[in-house]
């Protein structure tokens, strides 16, 4: 997992090609016009996903990981509680490879992500997205998905 500002997306170039993509289109797009969709920046390799919700209570969220896809989340506007876990600490569910999602059950941390900030999560990072904070507000995210 990598935790950061978008003022330090540079620093993380070296982590592979498509990634270097992602932070890029993340520093030089303006994300908070964007609507809400899928944005194919190479295909199936690398794409975002723009996304407006509330956030919600922690007793609504799940765990996820990953297998084939790398995540960069980034909040655009809003703040939300992000869950992160070991994946071999929790329980795993079925893995549903169409999807690239497995769900799990167990415990973890949560960090509080504001505007501005972004975490890179590998398929070894269990993570629960878009908990609340305090209490539902909406947030906007842009969620790059990265092909390994």
């Amino acid at each position: 997992m990598i935790f950061d500002d978008i003022s330090n997306a540079g620093l993380y170039s070296g982590i592979g090609p498509r990634f270097a993509q992602a932070l890029d289109y993340l520093g030089s797009t303006d994300l908070a016009s964007m609507e809400p969709e899928r944005y194919d920046l190479d295909g199936d390799n690398l794409y975002v996903m723009v996304q407006e919700y509330d956030s919600k209570p922690k007793s609504e969220g799940f765990w996820e990981a990953h297998r084939a896809y790398a995540d960069v989340q980034f909040v655009v506007s809003g703040a939300e509680h992000m869950g992160y876990a070991q994946s071999d600490s929790l329980k795993a569910g079925d893995y549903d490879a169409k999807g690239d999602f497995v769900k799990l059950t167990g415990e973890g941390l949560f960090l509080p992500m504001q505007a501005g900030q972004f975490i890179v999560l590998w398929p070894q990072d269990a993570h629960m997205p878009g908990m609340a904070i305090d209490s539902p507000a909406p947030v906007k995210k842009a969620v790059f998905k990265v092909k390994l």
